[in-house]
């Protein structure tokens, strides 16, 4: 059986390394001109927090999710299980009571706590939630992992490719185009997310700091060499053209409340994408005749890629 992975965002990587770890003849294609042209996953924090996200979703996200970090570990040796770390201004602690009451396995820690395991937040809050067990990794250099996996299974990806052409001799068509697939998901809707990238030397971090806010929660997200990113924005929008001078002034502002050392920061880049959304806000798989549909992965793209690409490529290999 020949399989043809239409879209090399994080959906159709994952179930592509999915595919060949079970030995199908499988391709990739993607319209953009090279990896990360068009994805939004290139714009993602690459958060694996499933006990974080079960604050505003649903629990088969906790559910699923949780799963997705030991996959990871086995196939991305950056990823880095140091856990997250959510935290509130004094004036919104009971913000954290709230966001603690809709989740599970954390720990209630002071601010001696925090500065032991962040020392450079220290005297920053004096309470937060500590969730131990959680992950992350850096969206762009695993979606070059994968793809350099993928190359070693001997699987092509041919980028500037159509996904109508040269469809002779495929038995089933794994589409995986994100909110592009609106033409054969008409309940798909985009969510505009935007991102800052910075850089310092004056702070350091080990995990993701989720800043709690009654208008505008915020994450940063540490990288290497003194890179933060730092996000939260969802706007129920298609338009992905543009990042808001509001949108970014309060995740400036967000990230200075965490350390006044990100108001010296280099802004590298500014990003926005748009994530493909069903009204439920979780991911589907369906079959259209010869062709399977992966989409929806909202804002939980690298931590439900994983489970969803698992099924997605059992429904592709089924007679």
């Amino acid at each position: 059986m020949r399989i043809r992975v239409i879209g090399a965002g994080i959906a159709g990587l994952s179930v592509a390394l999915e595919l060949a770890e079970r030995g199908a003849a499988v391709e990739v294609i993607d319209r953009s001109p090279h990896l990360g042209a068009a994805a939004c996953s290139w714009c993602s924090g690459g958060m694996l927090a499933p006990w974080c996200e079960r604050e505003s979703s649903e629990p088969a996200v906790a559910e699923l999710g949780s799963r997705a970090i030991d996959w990871w570990l086995r196939r991305f040796p950056g990823t880095v299980r140091n856990g997250t770390l959510v935290v509130a201004p004094p004036r919104d602690v009971g913000e954290l009571v709230r966001f603690s009451r809709r989740t599970e396995r954390f720990d209630w820690i002071d601010g001696d706590r925090i500065a032991a395991i962040e020392p450079d937040l220290k005297g920053q809050f004096y309470k937060g939630l500590f969730f131990a067990d959680e992950a992350h990794l850096d969206p762009r250099r695993a979606l070059a992992a994968l793809a350099v996996h993928l190359t070693e299974l001997g699987v092509p990806i041919r980028f500037g490719a159509e996904a109508v052409s040269d469809a002779i001799g495929i038995d089933r068509i794994v589409d995986c185009r994100g909110f592009a697939a609106q033409d054969g998901l008409p309940d798909l809707r985009g969510v505009k997310g935007e991102m800052l990238l910075v850089r310092t030397r004056e702070i350091s971090l080990r995990r993701p700091i989720r800043l709690l806010h009654p208008r505008i929660p915020l994450y940063i997200v540490p990288r290497a060499d003194g890179v933060f990113m730092i996000g939260a924005t969802m706007i129920e929008s298609s338009d992905r053209t543009r990042v808001t001078a509001r949108s970014a002034m309060e995740l400036l502002n967000g990230a200075y409340a965490v350390h006044p050392a990100f108001g010296e920061a280099e802004i590298l880049e500014l990003g926005t994408d748009v994530r493909p959304a069903f009204p439920d806000n979780l991911p589907a798989i369906r079959e259209q005749g010869r062709t399977i549909y992966f989409n929806g992965l909202f804002r939980h793209g690298f931590l439900l890629a994983p489970p969803f690409a698992r099924l997605a490529a059992e429904a592709a290999l089924r007679n």
